[in-house]
């Protein structure tokens, strides 16, 4: 019988969480992203009096993270949910403000390593993807009906890819014969769609593309910033939110939503008074991401493409 994998993710940039944050022992925190609870547990095992909020749509993150946080007792309660549902989430337990809010946009090594949850090019499996198994959308859908126009223009604007065309016109092409069912065959697709010379060294050439497909599958992209304004929200005075990111699509999303809820005044400038009333509502704690040390990149190569900014609630 096969062992079943273990939820496993590395709490990325975690000391520099855990300061962004700046804990009050008797505050109560969101952890929007909750993966294994590393995060979760490293914010809890900080609190006296306070509260720990979990929240993850994975199915298998929301077991790892109860398991890990058990011990913490009721200083930790954990919730199936998007991020996106925040305030829907602290309301319902009875919360009306937080002081702070830590998201992980990255996708858990667990995901990426349990072939049959389809993330991973490397590895044979059914076209899936779906962080969250309730949701109807999965990559073979995107795959297998999408039109060659959409597919395209999700390979070139999630996934960054220059040769999005020719793969999209490659993945129409082979459909036609019979439904594209796994990963390999994906993956094969992307490669030989590619000039040769673009498949030598660097990244695998399918990474951009199965990234870009995982986006809409999942519609990463389209809920951070409403999350983001909902979270702010949600924050009293003084609360902090920090978010990991992992692509430029998303940090480009996070940097721009901070900065326009610090923005003041919108008035024209020749107007010689304010008239709009707009206060800012952030204060950025650092307007360059923090990125991960040299030691945490040795110890853990996933990690160097993340990216952490921080917000406080004025």
């Amino acid at each position: 019988m096969e062992e079943k994998k273990e939820f496993s993710h590395r709490s990325v940039l975690l000391d520099e969480c855990i300061e962004g944050l700046n804990i009050d022992p008797d505050g109560i925190y969101v952890d929007g992203t909750a993966g294994g609870g590393g995060h979760s547990f490293a914010i809890a095992s900080r609190l006296t009096g306070g509260k720990l909020i979990a929240i993850d749509q994975d199915e298998a993150a929301i077991a790892a993270a109860g398991a890990r946080l058990a011990p913490l007792g009721e200083r930790a309660t954990v919730v199936r949910s998007n991020f996106c549902e925040v305030a829907n989430v602290c309301r319902g337990l009875g919360v009306e403000e937080i002081d702070g809010l830590l998201l992980d946009l990255g996708v858990s090594s667990y995901q990426l390593d349990t072939p049959e949850r389809g993330f991973s090019y490397s590895a044979d499996a059914p076209l899936d993807m779906r962080m969250d198994k309730r949701r109807s959308l999965s990559a073979y859908e995107v795959v297998n009906e999408y039109p060659e126009e959409k597919i395209k223009k999700i390979l070139y604007e999630y996934g960054e890819e220059r040769f999005s065309a020719a793969i999209a016109a490659a993945i129409v092409r082979r459909r036609e014969k019979s439904p594209i069912e796994s990963t390999a065959e994906l993956s094969d697709i992307i490669k030989y769609a590619i000039p040769p010379a673009a498949r030598e060294g660097g990244h695998h050439p399918a990474k951009r593309s199965f990234q870009a497909i995982r986006i809409e599958v999942n519609s990463e992209l389209d809920v951070i910033e409403p999350a983001i304004r909902d979270a702010v929200s949600m924050l009293r005075k003084g609360g902090r939110i920090a978010i990991i990111t992992f692509h430029s699509l998303e940090d480009r999303i996070v940097k721009q939503t901070f900065a326009d809820l610090a923005k003041g005044c919108i008035c024209p400038r020749e107007l010689p008074v304010c008239v709009c009333g707009r206060k800012p509502v952030l204060k950025q704690v650092n307007k360059k991401p923090i990125l991960p040390s040299a030691e945490e990149l040795e110890q853990n190569p996933r990690s160097r493409s993340a990216k952490l900014r921080v917000a406080v609630k004025l």
